[in-house]
């Protein structure tokens, strides 16, 4: 897959985001949708830093960037949960 049809999935993601918000008419869905998506990001680098001290980490993959970016952090949960089970 070329960066292109990357940048139109990752485009179109982020438009279905605000488009949520705006539905359950959020004041700033613009906002609120970005604001979500850095807290996912954030919470999977923060599981992938204490992992040294926990065990557990989250291998960087785009389905686990792109789980933790449009589910925050209970797509983070998700996540692990499904490490510690699976592996």
């Amino acid at each position: 897959m070329n960066s292109w049809n990357m940048l139109l999935i990752g485009l179109g993601i982020f438009v279905l985001l605000v488009l949520l918000q705006a539905i359950v008419r959020a004041a700033h869905p613009v906002q609120r949708a970005v604001g979500g998506i850095a807290i996912g990001l954030c919470a999977l680098v923060v599981v992938n830093l204490t992992g040294v001290f926990t065990g557990v980490s989250i291998p960087l993959s785009p389905l686990a960037i792109g789980v933790s970016g449009v589910a925050g952090i209970p797509g983070v949960t998700l996540l692990l949960l499904l490490n510690l089970i699976l592996v």
